[in-house]
């Protein structure tokens, strides 16, 4: 699997490391030395629920835009903003080699998700 995040972040860091504990193989990518391509993106958006569950409106570089930046219409302009800004996208983003798409980190979700599978 693939696990998107940025390198220091916490959440990022806590994932990688539940990965590690239960023998998981994943690859981690920081989106910032690795931009992810709009495409995928968009596949994200759609696995996850929407543009909403993707990006993280609590974040501080969020509360950081200026407002007429944070009404995106279309997948083009979600991207574009993406793009000038990848810590927007919920941390951290796994990718099964199934091609499942999740967003975010809880250690009872990922025993249910991984360690139930793999049993």
């Amino acid at each position: 699997m693939k696990v998107y995040g940025l390198e220091k972040c916490d959440t990022c860091k806590k994932t990688r490391n539940w990965l590690s504990r239960h023998q998981l193989a994943h690859e981690f990518i920081d989106y910032r030395d690795h931009r992810v391509p709009a495409e995928t993106l968009k596949q994200w958006a759609m696995a996850v629920g929407g543009w909403e569950k993707l990006v993280n409106r609590a974040s501080t570089t969020w509360r950081g835009l200026p407002e007429a930046r944070k009404s995106p219409a279309s997948a083009p302009e979600w991207t574009l903003l993406i793009k000038e800004y990848p810590a927007l996208v919920r941390r951290p983003v796994v990718v099964t080699d199934a091609g499942e798409v999740s967003v975010g980190f809880n250690d009872k979700q990922f025993a249910q998700r991984f360690v139930a599978k793999a049993t």
